[in-house]
């Protein structure tokens, strides 16, 4: 029976499409308990560094391109800032590859039930090629399951705006609206529409799931799919993301955050052996690099394009595409001899992962990677039950 609970929680549910943790198809719902593998004094204090660090929401990527404020936005409606993209997009397909591809799309969200129990195969090689920029917000809504919540509870976003909700965590929320992608032409005033519906659908969320509330990396996960999707679509895709994607990411404690840092350690001692043994020796603890990336989804890490990329898998995929993400960007930045040797202590390493070059950030780099990888669905299985037996071990002392 264990085993079968654990497995499900590698697995997805084809009767409720929304993600659990680490196999196929995406639609698999979650049932393995949540707890932490460690309270030890840096974990925690990497937690508590990471809720200050979020109040300067648009200092903490990892991307090192900046630009001057431009006057007209670029491709993807940002001004400025870490996230600026000044050469135009690199086109690898005609026009009519496009267009062909668009009409699949469409075609596969007006049969999505049949792809789901049928043909999923076919859907995640697919997200794996770059959904069509025109159909994303439609297929994000599908995969994401979030068309069957808006369908079931069709009154209840209006019905949630109404309601006063938490006026402490009203308070959080007002202070961080701004802070979110200021750069971005939808936030970057409060009279643009942008913070106006940020703050709508996080209240939303506090009140449709008090047991969570509010947690400031929610806030760049909400602006990014507000992005791309209307207001109430967004808030569902909202929901199934921070209670299925990404659960218990969120509630006090960051416990299963802990825990998945911890099985990220063990992952990455198989992935790139001489990477692991540099930072145990320098004790860099996985909460001190990979909190942000974790919980934001890596929203505050990629360059625009690539984050476009791994959100097509990792909605198609679940969490397991965060890991791969993680451990090829520590794999590549710390893989040279050269630079771990320069990289002699903690600050060192930190700086190194915080600052990867350019070429390691690319699309074509992680998604050329993040399927490469020496690793298995077994192996994050074994990962977990190996954090579970420490846990439980825990507990017991």
């Amino acid at each position: 029976m264990f085993i079968f609970l654990l497995l499900s929680r590698f697995r997805f549910d084809h009767k409720f499409p929304v993600p659990s943790k680490f196999e196929v198809p995406a639609n698999r719902s979650t049932t393995m308990a949540t707890s932490p593998t460690s309270t030890n004094t840096n974990s925690t204090n990497s937690v508590s560094l990471h809720r200050q660090s979020s109040k300067n929401a648009d200092s903490i990527s990892i991307c090192s391109t900046t630009s001057a404020f431009s006057t007209c936005p670029d491709r993807h409606g940002f001004y400025g800032g870490t996230q600026f993209s000044e050469k135009p997009a690199k086109e690898t397909l005609t026009r009519e590859q496009i267009m062909a591809r668009e009409k699949k799309w469409l075609h596969m969200t007006n049969h999505w039930q049949e792809y789901m129990s049928k043909n999923y195969k076919k859907l995640r090689e697919r997200c794996r090629k770059g959904i069509p920029q025109a159909v994303r917000p439609r297929a994000w809504f599908y995969l994401t399951g979030a068309y069957q919540l808006q369908e079931k509870y069709q009154n209840r976003y209006s019905e949630l705006l109404r309601q006063p909700g938490n006026p402490q965590i009203i308070e959080e929320i007002k202070k961080d609206q701004h802070r979110q992608f200021p750069h971005h032409e939808m936030f970057i005033d409060e009279e643009k529409p942008g913070q106006k519906e940020l703050f709508n659908v996080l209240k939303a969320y506090s009140i449709h799931n008090p047991k969570v509330g509010y947690c400031q990396a929610q806030a760049p996960i909400a602006a990014f799919l507000l992005m791309h999707l209307p207001s109430e679509q967004a808030f569902w895709c909202f929901v199934t993301i921070c209670d299925k994607y990404l659960k218990d990411y969120f509630t006090p404690g960051l416990e299963m955050l802990q825990r998945d840092a911890a099985m990220l350690n063990g992952l990455l001692k198989k992935t790139s052996p001489s990477v692991y043994r540099h930072l145990q020796k320098h004790k860099v603890d996985p909460l001190l690099y990979m909190t942000d990336w974790f919980l934001c989804a890596l929203t505050r890490t990629l360059p625009w394009d690539t984050l476009l990329r791994v959100w097509d898998c990792f909605l198609c995929e679940g969490i397991k595409i965060l890991f791969k993400v993680a451990l090829v960007i520590l794999g590549a930045s710390l893989s040279s001899h050269k630079v771990r040797k320069q990289a002699n202590g903690l600050c060192e390493t930190l700086e190194v992962l915080r600052n990867p070059p350019k070429k390691y950030l690319e699309a074509d780099f992680i998604m050329h990677h993040i399927f490469r990888l020496n690793i298995t669905v077994e192996d994050f299985i074994h990962e977990h039950k190996k954090q579970e037996m420490l846990h439980r071990k825990a507990k017991v002392s």
